[in-house]
């Protein structure tokens, strides 16, 4: 059985909130539709395009921005390179024409909203997260393909050979956490510098660093940009940003004027507990109030959980001394491995899992970065993942409205306060008699989201979604 290689940068991918299952997998699969129109050198040929999402993507499609990706990713646009400032102007220029420009060249006609279908009845078999584009061509022929957004900006096309990504030999194949051990163990290496190894397969050494250093410069912009914005965030919730008057709070009268002399105010204030605490939660509170607000974040390993990384690593630079470059780069590295035997065991979709999948993932991940970071073995950073998704075994997914805000950007502060709890009770024990594997839980996990009722899916149709229930406006 070949083993799947999951890069760094599959983990880890730069895009637009608010999630990415829901938001960026969407919008790479109708960026591929139009590869594939290419690649037919049928682009100027076509007619129009309809657009069936189905299942998940179709419940909670409205809050999560599904329709919006598709539009974007249909017009050409990049969420990687796209103004952020320009999606919501782009989105009613199609709404008042009724035209898009497909891939950028074409204009053809869409019906809003009759060619965005939400098939809030139907689901299709393969994954909950599925979309369809119907493509009629000029002559009167017409061809769909058919997605499936699988978490984390992971896209399958039906009929695709998932093992693609098997063809890649890594000099240290990994498909659980055992395995990553045995080669820890056999190598004498960390795990950052095995996952360092086995990303050569795919790129140079000083391509993976200064890849890896761009997504945390992301995730730095990200923290700071939401620490510094206020007011409400859009979808109808009336949800207050909070990370502006946290920061604000925290920070007192000291004066700053950039990201590094922001940091230096906050280590000056202090390293008492509960203001190293608010911090931490400030951090990830940014991070989420940015993404809900269709901002450029790093799914880490998703959208929706995407403050609880960057919350973690802020911590470790600011109050453990780990503004160094290297100690950045190993830290993301260490936190990509964990997260790719995440998704080879179970799954990092909430649609599949449940929130366990998201916030329970990343938690994990930040947990054994940190201990590694902190001079944790390769087996107390193992441990840390594992109590630090144990739990948050059997989290539900229930976004109020859909929207990726309630419970969700909480959620993120508890993530990243769990992942720094487990880190310590990690390096204070010895791995030598602990009760349960990292395997064994990614296993648990996976039990649980298979016995999970759909309601708490990112269905928006059980929990907190339909205890306070609203009415959102249209997009």
């Amino acid at each position: 059985m070949p083993h799947e290689a999951i890069s760094v940068f599959d983990m880890f991918k730069i895009g637009v909130g608010p999630s990415s299952s829901h938001t960026l997998g969407p919008w790479r699969a109708a960026q591929r539709c139009v590869n594939s129109i290419r690649e037919k050198n049928a682009l100027h040929a076509v007619a129009s395009v309809t657009v069936l999402l189905y299942g998940s993507l179709a419940k909670t499609g409205k809050g999560h921005g599904t329709d919006v990706a598709v539009l974007l990713g249909l017009c050409g646009e990049d969420p990687v390179t796209i103004d952020v400032n320009s999606i919501h102007p782009k989105i009613a220029q199609i709404q008042q024409t009724q035209q898009l420009r497909l891939g950028g060249e074409l204009l053809i006609p869409f019906a809003w909203p009759a060619q965005m279908q939400f098939l809030f009845q139907e689901t299709l078999p393969f994954h909950p997260n599925g979309l369809s584009f119907l493509v009629n061509m000029k002559d009167g022929s017409h061809w769909s393909e058919t997605y499936y957004s699988v978490g984390g900006g992971f896209v399958v096309k039906e009929g695709e050979d998932k093992n693609a990504a098997a063809q890649v030999e890594l000099p240290f194949p990994i498909d659980t956490a055992d395995d990553l051990l045995h080669w820890c163990m056999k190598t004498g290496m960390a795990i950052h510098e095995v996952v360092a190894e086995n990303e050569q397969s795919w790129r140079n050494e000083a391509d993976t660093r200064a890849g890896v250093w761009k997504i945390w410069q992301t995730m730095q912009e990200c923290i700071y940009r939401g620490c510094h914005a206020k007011g409400e965030l859009p979808g109808g919730l009336q949800v207050r940003r909070r990370a502006f008057d946290l920061n604000k709070k925290l920070i007192r009268d000291q004066a700053y004027s950039d990201y590094d002399s922001w940091v230096q105010a906050i280590r000056q204030g202090g390293q008492n507990f509960q203001y190293i605490l608010d911090w931490v939660s400030c951090f990830a509170l940014a991070v989420n109030e940015e993404n809900a607000s269709f901002g450029r974040v790093v799914t880490a390993p998703t959208n929706g959980a995407a403050g609880v990384i960057p919350a973690v690593l802020q911590y470790f630079i600011t109050f453990c001394d780990g503004m160094q470059e290297d100690k950045i780069i190993r830290f993301l590295l260490t936190a990509s491995e964990v997260g790719s035997i995440f998704k080879k065991g179970a799954t990092i979709s909430a649609a599949m899992g449940g929130c366990q999948a998201e916030i329970g993932v990343s938690s994990a991940m930040a947990a054994a970065a940190l201990t590694e970071s902190l001079g944790g073995t390769q087996r107390q950073a193992l441990m840390a993942a594992e109590i630090a998704m144990e739990h948050h075994l059997g989290l539900t997914c229930d976004p109020i409205g859909g929207l990726v805000q309630v419970p969700c950007i909480e959620r993120n502060t508890m993530g990243a306060i769990k992942a720094i709890t487990a880190s310590q009770l990690a390096l204070q024990s010895s791995p030598d008699y602990a009760k349960v594997s990292l395997d064994k839980v990614i296993k648990t996990m996976w039990d649980t989201a298979l016995d999970m009722s759909s309601k708490y899916k990112e269905t928006a149709d059980g929990g907190l979604a339909i205890h306070i229930p609203i009415s959102l406006p249209e997009c």
